[in-house]
C-alpha cells in the first residue's frame, strides 16, 4: 500500500510541477517550483521536486553575462560610487540602479533602459527605442520618478555612460534631490543587480524568441517586465517572492504609510 500511495502522490506532484513549469513559461527551476508548491499548500521536499523534474525532463533557465553597451561620457562628473557593490536597500526608493541593453530584431537593434529598485528588485522605470540616445534613459527615469515619487536622498546608481552623465539627466536627478552614484566604465561587478536582471530577461525570455520587428520585441519585453517579472516571478534575493508581493508584505509589516503599492 505504501508504494501505491507514494506512486499516486508522485503522479499528483508531477502534474502540479508540469502546470507550474508551463505557467512560468518553462522558466522556473526546482527551487522556484518548490516555493510555488509550498504557497499552494502542497508538501514536498526540494530534493523530491528536483528528482521528479529530472524524470519529467523539465529544467529551469539560467542566465549568462550580458554585453556592456554604455560608452563613457567625454566629461565625467566628479561623482563617486555610493553603493560600493552593496546591492541592497532597507526600504523602497532608497537606492535605484540603472543600465541599458540591446535586443536583436529583423529591423535592427532595439535598445532597452531599465531602472530597478534594490529593495524589492522591482522594475520601476523602463524605456525602449531604436537608437541609443540620452532621451532613452531620460524616459525611463521620468517614468520611475512619476510612478514612485521618491523622497529626497534617493541614491541613483549607474555606470559612467554618456546617457547617464549628460547634463539633462544629472539635472533631473538634482531636481528631485536624488544622489547620483557612478560605477566604473565596463565593470559589470559595479552594477551586478542590473546584470542579473538583464541576464534573466535574456536567458529566460529573449533567447527563445525571434523578433521580425522592433514592435514585436517591445510587446514581448513589456509583458515580461510588467506582467511576469514584477508581478509573478519569484526572486531568490527577496525570499522567493515576486517584487510586488515583497513590497506588499513590507507595507503590511512595517506600516510604510508614505509608500503605496500598485
Amino acid at each position: 500500500m505504501g508504494s501505491i500511495e507514494t506512486g499516486r502522490r508522485n503522479a499528483e506532484l508531477e502534474q502540479e510541477i508540469v502546470k507550474i513549469h508551463d505557467e512560468s513559461h518553462q522558466i522556473y527551476g526546482y527551487r522556484r517550483i518548490y516555493k510555488e508548491l509550498l504557497a499552494a499548500g502542497k508538501r514536498a521536499s526540494r530534493r523530491r521536486v528536483a528528482r521528479l523534474m529530472r524524470k519529467l525532463q523539465r529544467q529551469g533557465r539560467q542566465y549568462r553575462r550580458y554585453v556592456v553597451t554604455t560608452k563613457p561620457g567625454k566629461r565625467l562628473p566628479e561623482v563617486s560610487d555610493l553603493l560600493e557593490r552593496r546591492f541592497a536597500a532597507e526600504q523602497p526608493n532608497k537606492a535605484w540602479v540603472s543600465d541599458i541593453t540591446y535586443i536583436r530584431t529583423g529591423q535592427g537593434w532595439l535598445y532597452l533602459a531599465v531602472i530597478l529598485d534594490l529593495f524589492s528588485r522591482r522594475v520601476v522605470g523602463w524605456a525602449m527605442a531604436p537608437t541609443l540616445s540620452q532621451e532613452l534613459t531620460l524616459t525611463a527615469l521620468k517614468m520611475a520618478l512619476r510612478a514612485r515619487r521618491p523622497l529626497p536622498g534617493l541614491i541613483h546608481h549607474s555606470d559612467r555612460g554618456s546617457q547617464y552623465t549628460s547634463q539633462d539627466y544629472q539635472l533631473l536627478l538634482k531636481a528631485h534631490q536624488a544622489r547620483p552614484s557612478l560605477g566604473h566604465v565596463g565593470s559589470c561587478f559595479d552594477n551586478a543587480a542590473m546584470e542579473s536582471f538583464f541576464g534573466s530577461l535574456k536567458m529566460e525570455w529573449l533567447y527563445f524568441q525571434r523578433f521580425e520587428t522592433r514592435q514585436q520585441a517591445m510587446t514581448s519585453i513589456f509583458y515580461y517586465i510588467e506582467s511576469f517579472y514584477n508581478r509573478k516571478r519569484r526572486h531568490s534575493t527577496i525570499g522567493y517572492l515576486s517584487p510586488l508581493a515583497f513590497e506588499q508584505a513590507a507595507v503590511q509589516q512595517n506600516n510604510l504609510s508614505y509608500f503605496s503599492v500598485h
